[in-house]
């Protein structure tokens, strides 16, 4: 594996305010950037101080957005000890969407190498608050300077930190959302299952409209029928519906989320069968009317569970679980959030301690 070379700052920056983190205000005094050569491969992994980027103007990125991403966080255990979530999970997700948008892969062991030396170096910016945790974004840009559209040649991989606040910080409030009828965020084909930035701006027009309604977020439907719920705003969705949990099923314009796969394999390791399947708006819907709709909740790396408190059908607005939170999806949350910050047991081996070596067997789950 190649080796990371580490070139400290010189200014480190004053710690912020746990109370007053909020969402990327702040950002570490570090980044880690590596550099990828057609004929080379991935090479010179280095952390150094963090700066502003340099870039071509006709670099690849820039005009053809060849770009992807990914989210995941470190946690500050009750002992201290600092830890990630599945961190090789994300690794995986980015090669997928690297594969997607013709931009280079790399291994996974030096993927997962990258982000847990990046952590142990930043680890004083992993926040102890109640909530609080350390967010990472590795992303991956075309940086050679070439307006023709072929195959890349020259790309940057970069990871930055930003210590953030607790999603909800006066607890687990429901959102309301309204089904999205006129714009789609993906089709079977497209870079639905991706995570580039492209699926993300062509999202913004729907959540500016649901916004200027009094919703937070959209409920996206399919993109060739228009029938088939997908995703609520930029996270996955989970439904409670007469006793039964459901959730869209994994057809290629769905983001594979790993909280979501987490929740699954926690639900069906206590007994609670999942059900992966299309759900059609018109079966939503009678479940709001019928009363069979007991809970829903987004889920994903930032909130883990947002709750749903009211849904919307055009002008029909329909009340879940009387607008609060329902207990199955407060169980989830604690159950995922506690295996996350080290409060409670973790049977799957799911957190990493920074403090161990990338080839450990556990880093594969």
């Amino acid at each position: 594996m190649q080796e990371i070379t580490v070139t400290r700052t010189t200014h480190p920056k004053s710690k912020p305010d746990q109370s007053a983190l909020g969402f990327g205000k702040y950002y570490t005094d570090h980044m880690l950037l590596m550099d990828y050569t057609a004929g080379i491969g991935w090479h010179e992994p280095r952390i150094v101080p963090f700066a502003d980027l340099e870039l071509h103007p006709a670099a690849v990125v820039l005009h053809y957005g060849t770009e992807i991403f990914e989210g995941l966080k470190a946690y500050r255990r009750p002992d201290g000890r600092v830890q990630l979530f599945r961190p090789m999970e994300n690794v995986r997700r980015m090669n997928n969407s690297a594969r997607r948008m013709a931009l280079p892969t790399m291994d996974e062991e030096l993927g997962l190498e990258c982000l847990r030396k990046f952590v142990e170096v930043e680890q004083d910016w992993v926040p102890s608050a109640p909530g609080t945790s350390l967010y990472l974004r590795p992303f991956m840009i075309a940086t050679g300077a070439d307006l023709a559209l072929h195959g890349i040649r020259e790309a940057r991989y970069v990871l930055i930190a930003s210590p953030v606040a607790s999603y909800f910080p006066d607890g687990l409030k429901p959102v309301k959302i309204m089904v999205e009828d006129e714009d789609v965020r993906a089709v079977r084909g497209g870079t639905g299952e991706a995570k580039c930035g492209g699926n993300y701006a062509a999202s913004t027009r729907a959540g500016d409209r649901a916004e200027a309604k009094g919703y937070s977020q959209v409920l996206w439907l399919d993109g060739v029928e228009r029938k088939y719920v997908e995703e609520v705003g930029s996270m996955n969705i989970m439904f409670k519906i007469a006793g039964r949990v459901v959730t869209p099923k994994l057809t290629g314009s769905i983001l594979p989320g790993i909280t979501r796969k987490s929740a699954i394999e926690l639900l069906t390791s206590q007994g609670v069968p999942v059900d992966e399947r299309l759900i059609s708006v018109d079966e939503l819907r009678q479940a709001c009317e019928d009363g069979t709709l007991e809970e829903a909740w987004g889920i994903g790396t930032a909130a883990i569970i947002s709750p749903v408190g009211a849904l919307a059908f055009g002008d029909r607005e329909y009340t879940i679980h009387g607008g609060e939170i329902g207990p199955f999806s407060q169980k989830l949350y604690d159950d995922l959030s506690g295996i996350q910050w080290g409060r409670k047991p973790d049977p799957f081996g799911w957190t990493f301690p920074v403090d161990q070596p990338a080839g450990a067997p556990d880093c594969q789950k």
